[in-house]
């Protein structure tokens, strides 16, 4: 019987997170390294990603930082060809790279609307595909795609019509490829995060009218730490997690509950 220890270790494995040059992605990156994982961080910032990458390997971690721009289906090739290339496999993929539009429904831009879709949902299933056949060949592998509350219930207060429908596709998408793919040994699986600081959501938690109506709206009455994360992604990342696929798992602070 598996320690607890193994049960959650990713020691020899190697992890892919996209959307790895800043906030949540960077939090990622560091919860997987501190379980002993090897790591292809992807992002369109290189210089952002190589800062990470000697921050890691400060720490010992084997860490290799590709630039990718994940609506590109080429450089998605290309950041596979390279983690193969330098590692032989893949075990996890956090496909966590994302970009969201605010402002009311009936003035979105064509264009603003399918430049969400296109990031959210094309780019997450381009890295889902080819990092899936990978896991496919081997028979096994975790892809964690980072969907959020507004792919459970709608936003409402903070309108973003494109991005609420993109999450809504990851939630699923991620329900689709799970039944796809279960019985050939890989699991997909999706966190929500609720309110978290990231660039995305730096401007709201610089304005205090903005947080105290989170504080009120949510029921544990504050927004999230980053480390609140960490717990529910090396859950679906590990072992602890293997009869678990097709789920999305909600880390807000109640928010999904009222």
């Amino acid at each position: 019987m598996s320690t607890v220890e193994e049960l959650f270790g990713l020691k020899g494995r190697v992890a892919v997170v996209t959307g790895a040059s800043s906030g949540l992605g960077v939090g990622f990156a560091r919860a997987l390294a501190s379980v002993g994982a090897k790591l292809v961080l992807a992002a369109r910032r290189a210089d952002r990603l190589d800062a990470l990458a000697v921050e890691l390997r400060e720490s010992g971690v084997e860490v290799l930082p590709v630039a990718c721009d994940v609506i590109d289906p080429s450089q998605v090739d290309a950041l596979k060809d390279a983690c193969i290339e330098r590692f032989g496999k893949v075990d996890v993929l956090v496909n966590n790279a994302g970009t969201t539009e605010i402002g009311p429904a009936e003035n979105e831009t064509e264009e603003a609307f399918l430049r969400v879709l296109h990031v959210n949902v094309a780019g997450s299933f381009y890295c889902a595909q080819r990092f899936g056949r990978v896991m496919l060949e081997a028979g096994q592998g975790s892809i964690i795609n980072v969907a959020s509350i507004f792919g459970m219930v709608g936003s409402g207060s903070i309108p973003q019509a494109g991005y609420v429908a993109s999450k809504g596709a990851v939630v699923n998408m991620t329900r689709e490829l799970a039944a796809q793919w279960g019985r050939r040994g890989v699991r997909v699986n999706a966190i929500a995060p609720g309110f978290f600081l990231s660039e995305m959501t730096e401007e709201m938690f610089s304005d205090e009218r903005s947080m105290s109506w989170l504080r009120k709206k949510t029921p544990m009455g504050r927004p999230g730490e980053v480390e609140e994360l960490y717990g529910a992604v090396l859950y679906l990342a590990s072992d602890a997690s293997t009869y678990v696929t097709g789920q999305t798992i909600a880390v807000d602070g109640g928010w999904t509950a009222i």
